[in-house]
């Protein structure tokens, strides 16, 4: 790809060999984009303060940053960029620059793109479509990590055209298309238009910006909306809220679930210890019998709506469990750790919602062979608005009757969280609540044992991690 500024301006012909929108993370060749305040609350984004980029533009150029992409009305008058006018591409808004950018490769490209979207579960499904599909030979490009608001889905996207790659590289793209605002997903669809969307759920997840759950569902909705002529939805059966959703399209529909008709479904559902489930996996493609290596009901919904989107490529049900065979989760997602002292974690503490919270904890309570106590450590879930502290007390008398042995929470409204735990017959001394998940931590480091299952679940704000990286330290993992 190759740039040039404006006219009037010196003209330059050099190769661009990625894209980045953090000065600290520029390489040589890169194009920076300066974002600023005002980009930012043009979009959805939810935070109240934002840094100016524009600031760190002589930083990128210092990195080797081939141009800057900077906002005119910000640039204009700065005398401190002056001797940069001639490398800085100048336009009103860098955000939708970069998005109309990465809008202009996929339409140059040209082959299919899958939406996954959620309000729980859609980085660990956008994973196993991307194992799945590549797994049959398929070169896939996938959102990075977990990518997917206004910036993130536009740089996956340019990573066709990043470091060496080339959009011939690849044969489908999976893409992460998250929603904390109303119209997000509807501006995803501008950037990376689906011929393939698939919705997992609707939670009451970001009702601090959404305000109700019909809306959550409503911006959900956006991403069957916006396929292409065509297009195919794959919608969660088991869930009102998205089987509603084939109202909103008119071409191909297809459902997966458990509980209730749909076209790719799973029977003959056993566990086989944590971490591991059998089934026997139907699809309009055939049958065959499944061994999925990852824990809770939830992982095999999610395996089902990556063996529906299998089906709309032709692969068979062999072929599909093959690829489920070796799927793993991702690190922080239900990543499960066994610690040579006997006990087990799994490491959850990527994100959380009441959603994701109650079928983590579901699995943790079913437990397996040898599990002395199960143990639920929980973070305060985040952007639940208004309702919040109900919410958590509603979901904390949820994992109290999954048969949780012990219960603790962490920040703000996770006290409520152990409130509605005691409320629904947990003891004092089976719960606790910590101010910090540096407390947490130093208090669990001594009190696991042989034969304790763990579950460290946490949204990113209050850094659950630590709890994990704490036991790292003290206790050492087994590696066979």
């Amino acid at each position: 790809m190759r740039a040039s500024t404006g006219a009037g301006e010196a003209l330059f012909d050099k190769e661009i060999q990625g894209f980045s929108i953090d000065s600290r993370a520029v390489a040589v060749g890169d194009l920076f984009f300066a974002l600023s305040p005002e980009d930012y609350r043009r979009h959805c984004f939810t935070a109240t303060s934002f840094a100016d980029a524009h600031h760190f533009i002589p930083q990128a150029f210092e990195s080797g940053a081939v141009a800057c992409v900077a906002r005119g009305p910000r640039v204009a008058g700065d005398q401190s960029l002056a001797a940069y006018a001639g490398r800085l591409l100048l336009v009103d808004d860098v955000i939708e620059a970069l998005q109309l950018l990465a809008r202009g490769v996929i339409d140059e490209w040209g082959q299919r793109v899958v939406g996954v979207t959620g309000s729980a579960g859609k980085t660990t499904t956008k994973d196993l479509t991307a194992h799945v599909l590549g797994h049959t030979g398929r070169r896939v490009l996938r959102s990075r990590k977990n990518f997917n608001n206004e910036l993130g889905v536009a740089l996956s996207v340019l990573q066709m055209e990043s470091n060496g790659a080339r959009p011939s590289d690849f044969d489908v793209a999976v893409l992460e298309m998250g929603m904390s605002m109303p119209g997000e997903i509807a501006r995803h669809c501008l950037v990376a238009p689906p011929d393939i969307s698939v919705v997992v759920n609707v939670a009451p997840v970001h009702l601090e910006f959404m305000g109700s759950i019909e809306a959550i569902a409503a911006g959900k909705a956006q991403l069957v909306e916006g396929l292409k002529p065509g297009g195919t939805a794959i919608l969660n059966a088991d869930d009102e809220r998205v089987a509603a959703m084939r109202a909103k399209h008119t071409g191909p529909v297809l459902t997966f679930g458990l509980e209730r008709a749909a076209d790719v479904t799973a029977t003959e559902i056993e566990r086989a210890g944590l971490g591991l489930s059998r089934f026997l996996l139907r699809t309009p493609m055939g049958e065959a019998r499944v061994e999925l290596p990852m824990p809770g009901r939830h992982n095999l919904l999610n395996a089902l709506a990556a063996s529906a989107v299998a089906s709309c490529f032709e692969i068979g049900a062999e072929e599909i469990a093959e690829a489920l065979a070796t799927a793993a989760p991702s690190q922080m997602r239900g990543e499960v750790l066994r610690f040579r002292e006997g006990f087990t974690v799994v490491d959850d503490s990527y994100n959380s919602n009441p959603r994701s919270l109650g079928a983590m904890a579901e699995a943790i309570a079913q437990g397996g062979e040898g599990v002395r106590r199960r143990i639920v450590v929980a973070g305060e879930m985040r952007e639940l608005g208004v309702d919040s502290a109900a919410i958590h007390r509603e979901t904390g008398r949820e994992v109290a009757v999954f048969g949780v042995d012990v219960l603790w929470g962490i920040e703000g409204h996770a006290r409520d969280l152990i409130e509605g735990a005691r409320e629904a017959g947990m003891t004092e001394a089976s719960t606790a609540f910590f101010e910090t998940s540096e407390e947490a931590a130093d208090a669990l480091a001594p009190f696991v044992r042989a034969g304790d299952l763990v579950l460290v679940k946490g949204s990113r704000g209050v850094h659950t991690e630590k709890v994990v990286e704490r036991l790292k330290e003290r206790w050492e993992l087994n590696d066979e």
